[in-house]
């Protein structure tokens, strides 16, 4: 247990038997009344967001979540199994927790996950990733940086938006949260 003077931007929380992390706070104090804490709450498990009010002082339930890095190695099924680089214990993670990172999960790629009471909750990727590309339409003479895009096909199976010049075999830099292109590699 914790007060809301406790909270901090990234804190799990146990309110009504769900998980919500602590996106943003804010202490008022207005100049009647008693003091409260605005609080941007994100649903660990849905990724819904909602704005909260507590009063100064108040017990909140904190939840204990165990982030660890851990290597992604094969699918089974409808799992992505990885491995905990430091106790080498292996765990199998369903693809809907997995979610978009499906798309530029690579073999021995390391990511972390976090767990609560030994269920996995979320995999977070690195922000960037270098991918190649499997296959691209060629590129013509005169096609330059500040031209268009064209649709590659990246390793993982992806596909990303990449300027014209780009061709087939490069390795690219891309965004994992949006799938943007950000460079060669």
């Amino acid at each position: 247990m914790a007060t809301t003077n406790d909270l901090k931007n990234g804190l799990v929380l146990n309110l009504d038997g769900d998980l919500w992390t602590v996106v943003e706070f804010q202490h008022v104090k207005p100049g009647k009344g008693g003091a409260f804490v605005r609080t941007t709450l994100k649903n660990v498990l849905s990724g819904k967001v909602v704005d909260r009010t507590f009063n100064a002082g108040t017990k909140v339930d904190t939840a204990t979540v165990d982030k660890r890095t851990m290597q992604y190695l094969y699918v089974d099924g409808e799992d992505y199994v990885f491995m905990d680089l430091e106790t080498y214990e292996q765990i199998s993670v369903p693809e809907g927790t997995v979610g978009e990172g499906t798309k530029f999960l690579l073999p021995e790629a390391e990511v972390i996950v976090a767990t609560h009471e030994g269920v996995p909750l979320y995999v977070e990727l690195p922000t960037s990733v270098i991918l190649e590309i499997t296959y691209t339409e060629p590129g013509l003479q005169g096609d330059r940086s500040t031209g268009g895009t064209k649709p590659a096909t990246v390793e993982t199976g992806a596909t990303v938006n990449v300027p014209l010049f780009i061709s087939t075999g490069e390795k690219i830099k891309v965004d994992t949260r949006d799938s943007r292109y950000l460079g060669r590699a």
